[in-house]
């Protein structure tokens, strides 16, 4: 019987098992190897998670320092600023003290001037003094004839070196709100009187009473004009401004010491607008009385609203109405009053420039 052959196939059991085996371990080494590189994988993250956070806490701690000095550096540039501040107000107090010693030996050389000025000042009133007495000598010898007559009490019609003379002889009365006291409270008290109270002041009197006391030296012939002046300035006499009237009988003196007596003294003190109304006399006088009680309070103009005057106001208001005064002597009756500390030195150097004579009288004089 012949042998049945079998036909060949790839696909046979032996050759699937060769396969079989063949992937196996193509997957057994591929399972190895993977395990493998996933270990070294979490052992190289692990090193790079440690790197990773030392540079994180190394940043932090730059930062930090960072930080530091930053605060550092403002503090340094505010120390700067401090320190160029106090630079710069040194130098502003350096330059300041230099001003000082400048002034300081300027007013050094100023008060050096000002000894010398005031020696010959009092050489001056020496020699004034000697007239007076001659004069009160020959007066004793020579009474002249008075064509009014003021009554005194007692015996206090005294006078200190006040030139009566002159042919043309102006008398200037501060009639201002300030004539009313000797302080600021008796000023402020009669301000809010009736105006016949406020005629009745004692100080106002007190002017009134000396310009009649002054008015009783006048000799017959003598030209003469008094002039009551506050923010501006008017003849006592009706219609007589710029016009001298004539000494005669003594009726025209006592007519205008009547109504000097009737004025009220109201308003601010301008000295200036009573310097400027001597320039309508004509001619000019030859010798000025002025009786007042402090430097002016305000200048040409009068301000719109009434405001405290400072004491270096007052004496700039002076400067700017002496260079209105024409070259005549001007004898000063001063009847001070508080508050104005500068107003006895300003009118006793211009008593003295002018050569006429300075006095402040008594609270019962004449």
């Amino acid at each position: 019987m012949a042998r049945h052959r079998r036909k060949f196939s790839v696909f046979n059991l032996s050759f699937l098992d060769v396969i079989s085996c063949g992937f196996g371990a193509v997957i057994l080494f591929f399972m190895i190897i993977n395990s493998q590189v996933k270990v070294r994988s979490l052992q190289a993250s692990e090193t790079l998670q440690n790197e990773t956070e030392f540079l994180e806490e190394e940043i932090f701690d730059e930062q930090k320092r960072m930080v530091r000095i930053k605060n550092e550096i403002d503090k340094t540039e505010q120390e700067d600023a401090v320190i160029k501040g106090n630079v710069q107000l040194l130098l502003e107090t350096i330059e300041k003290l230099i001003e000082e010693v400048a002034e300081y030996e300027n007013s050094t050389l100023s008060a050096t001037d000002s000894i010398e000025q005031l020696q010959s000042e009092v050489d001056q009133l020496e020699e004034a003094n000697k007239r007076m007495a001659a004069q009160s000598e020959l007066e004793k010898t020579e009474p002249g004839e008075l064509l009014r007559e003021y009554l005194g009490e007692g015996d206090r019609q005294y006078l200190t070196e006040l030139k009566l003379g002159g042919s043309h002889v102006l008398i200037l009365v501060d009639a201002s709100t300030s004539m009313l006291g000797r302080t600021y409270v008796n000023v402020i008290r009669y301000r809010n009187m009736k105006d016949e109270q406020k005629v009745k002041a004692p100080k106002w009197r007190q002017t009134v009473n000396s310009v009649d006391w002054l008015t009783t030296r006048l000799t017959e012939g003598t030209k003469f004009q008094i002039y009551a002046f506050n923010e501006t300035a008017q003849s006592v006499v009706e219609e007589s401004d710029g016009t001298w009237l004539e000494v005669t009988d003594g009726s025209t003196i006592s007519t205008a010491v009547s109504n000097l007596r009737g004025k009220v003294p109201q308003k601010g003190t301008s000295l200036i607008n009573a310097f400027e109304a001597i320039q309508n006399l004509d001619p000019a006088p030859d010798n000025i009385f002025l009786l007042t009680d402090g430097l002016p309070t305000q200048g040409k103009r009068t301000p719109s609203r009434e405001t405290m005057v400072k004491p270096e106001q007052r004496a700039k208001y002076f400067d700017q109405a002496l260079r209105a005064l024409p070259p005549t002597p001007v004898n000063v009756l001063l009847f001070p009053m508080d508050g104005d500390p500068f107003a006895a030195e300003a009118y006793w150097s211009l008593a003295i420039r002018s050569k006429g004579s300075f006095m402040a009288p008594s609270q019962d004089w004449p």
